[in-house]
């Protein structure tokens, strides 16, 4: 059964320059204890989607089309698009059915009230724990997420912590009422590597403990392929590939996946130079019907790939991809087996 049905996300932005179609027609689903994730370069419209979700997109943008039907605590079901932005039932359902864990966590935090009056805040909302029930409960949490002292910790502030335990007690918020799913948006982007290793491992942990579901967006393909059970590739606001982890690694299929698997380095395999992706992404305001990677596509078929929008076809069970090159009338091209 899955927790979380997102189906055909449109999310626009309408600027004086135009509408910018930052997510463009986005589906995906989440299963129990399954951990997603969510890659593609940096205004692909990932964290747009994520937004999209738990109805954090202000205007200009708005969420022009869509449903996302999720899977309650209580046994029920409920479109978290058909909701009132300021209804009560949507307020329910953020922190408490879906959490999310921000880019960085120094500009989500307010920097006038103290980190564990900010957690406090979030669980009484969404519990009747008593206050003293309350303070236990985040010190608890905080102290599970790995940060020492969590008495003096809780009455710090956050620029008063370092980048790691700031994004540890973000993660203890977004623990605080048990959701069912944790969206992490690139939660250890503005950490070093180290940090981020011990992020990740926490995250693990704490997933498999909670058994929780999770959405993981990030561009770090080694936390996709260590991380994640099954993955979408997003470019240009539209989901271009999705499989399971081991499918997608294994035999990519949309040129533009198989370009960022080949600009990592790959043990035992010595190159003088990366691939790379040339050009950039494109944009989003104003674009013909056509493949948004056709400028920037090796193998685009000219009068095809520029005269359309391919749709999303399942080339195996489980493997969807969106490209010409996999339709029916044209002859499947893959040099992944060369690399």
């Amino acid at each position: 059964m899955n927790l979380l049905e997102l189906q055909d996300l449109k999310t626009y932005f309408f600027t004086d320059e135009g509408v910018v179609k930052a997510v463009d027609g986005v589906s995906l689903s989440v299963g129990e204890r399954e951990i997603v994730g969510v890659i593609g370069e940096s205004g692909c419209g990932k964290s747009t989607m994520a937004h999209s979700l738990l109805r954090l997109i202000v205007p200009p943008g708005e969420v022009v089309q869509g449903s996302a039907v999720l899977s309650r605590k209580d046994g029920g079901t409920t479109d978290v698009f058909s909701l009132e932005p300021d209804s009560a039932e949507l307020r329910s359902i953020r922190g408490n059915e879906i959490s999310m864990i921000f880019q960085e966590p120094m500009t989500s935090f307010s920097p006038v009230h103290t980190i564990g009056f900010q957690i406090s805040e979030m669980i009484g909302l969404h519990t009747d724990l008593k206050p003293a029930e309350i303070r236990d409960r985040v010190l608890e949490l905080l102290a599970r997420v790995g940060i020492s002292s969590p008495e003096q910790r809780y009455d710090e502030y956050p620029h008063q912590l370092s980048g790691g335990m700031r994004q540890r007690a973000m993660i203890a918020m977004a623990l605080g009422c048990k959701p069912r799913i944790v969206v992490a948006d690139e939660p250890t982007t503005a950490l070093d590597v180290t940090i981020q290793a011990q992020i990740l491992e926490l995250l693990k942990d704490l997933q498999e403990q909670e058994e929780l579901s999770a959405i993981y967006i990030t561009h770090n393909l080694g936390v996709v392929a260590e991380y994640v059970d099954r993955v979408y590739v997003m470019y240009l606001g539209r989901v271009v590939e999705s499989a399971s982890t081991e499918q997608l690694f294994e035999k990519p299929l949309h040129p533009y996946t198989q370009k960022l698997l080949r600009s990592v380095p790959r043990p035992g395999k010595r190159v003088d130079r990366l691939d790379v992706i040339e050009g950039s992404v494109p944009t989003p305001i104003g674009l013909p019907p056509q493949c948004g990677f056709v400028s920037r596509c090796p193998s685009a078929l000219e009068g095809i790939c520029d005269g359309a929008v391919p749709a999303l076809t399942e080339v195996e069970e489980g493997h969807f991809v969106r490209c010409f090159l996999y339709d029916e009338q044209q002859e499947p091209k893959d040099d992944w087996a060369d690399v």
